[in-house]
């Protein structure tokens, strides 16, 4: 297998386990073009000094309209040339009984966590295609995409339908040397989940967790550079789930 080009498209990058992803690439010599809503956000990741001497593409992108996705996914390749990864990891949580779930909610949230990260995955793969170069895609789903939980029914539904879309993809452009993967992460205690578990809500969590601990961004961070690296040549439409035991419990 050829090496991918060290250019990675990551999305959602400017808070959380997109930052940490990014930065993790970066220590590992990818170029990155990351994308979020607001490009004011990217402020502190530019900041880094992982990022220095990288070349960094900040890019406007809302998952939830098609001609935007085109856009910034252009915007990326003339920025960096060669794109070897895309890590789909931009996504929204909504927790609500489902009874109460609306239209538009449901739309927003697939959109933004399954729509978007299909279609961007298409302009990658069209890109890889066109260059007949590898690629790699790599998807942050979560254990709520493998498990039921009251309260959550679409974030984990969405969560499902990236898992199945990475089996999908996998075998539809294994031809093409593209590898499709993901990554289901248990809770991982991010800055701002910090600020939303208050005590209590941290010990109920833990408990279901065999290992006692909450997963760190840094180990997702690094399970993507793992899919996204040489040793993983072989892996492709496979899950990698990063939970503590929380599901073989």
């Amino acid at each position: 297998m050829n090496p991918l080009p060290k250019a990675a498209l990551v999305t959602g990058a400017s808070t959380g386990l997109g930052y940490a992803i990014a930065c993790a690439l970066a220590r590992e010599g990818y170029d990155l073009a990351v994308t979020d809503l607001d490009l004011a956000m990217f402020d502190g990741l530019l900041r880094e000094p992982v990022v220095q001497g990288r070349k960094v593409a900040t890019i406007g992108l809302d998952l939830r309209s098609e001609s935007d996705i085109a856009r910034a996914f252009s915007t990326a390749a003339e920025s960096l040339g060669a794109l070897g990864l895309l890590v789909n990891n931009a996504g929204r949580a909504l927790i609500k009984p489902a009874t109460e779930v609306t239209w538009a909610e449901w739309d927003d949230v697939i959109g933004i966590n399954l729509k978007g990260a299909y279609f961007l995955s298409q302009q990658f793969a069209a890109h890889c295609i066109a260059r007949k170069q590898p690629g790699a895609i790599v998807s942050i789903a979560s254990t709520h995409g493998l498990t039921g939980i009251a309260g959550r029914s679409v974030y984990g539904i969405s969560k499902a339908g990236l898992i199945q879309m990475s089996r999908m993809l996998a075998i539809e452009w294994a031809d093409r040397d593209i590898r499709v993967n993901a990554i289901a992460p248990a809770t991982a205690l991010t800055p701002s989940r910090q600020r939303m578990l208050d005590a209590a809500a941290r010990e109920r969590m833990l408990a279901r967790i065999p290992t006692g601990r909450f997963i760190t961004p840094e180990e997702i961070a690094a399970a993507v550079c793992y899919l996204a690296g040489p040793a993983a040549a072989s892996i492709t439409g496979q899950t990698l789930t990063l939970d503590g035991g929380l599901t073989a419990a």
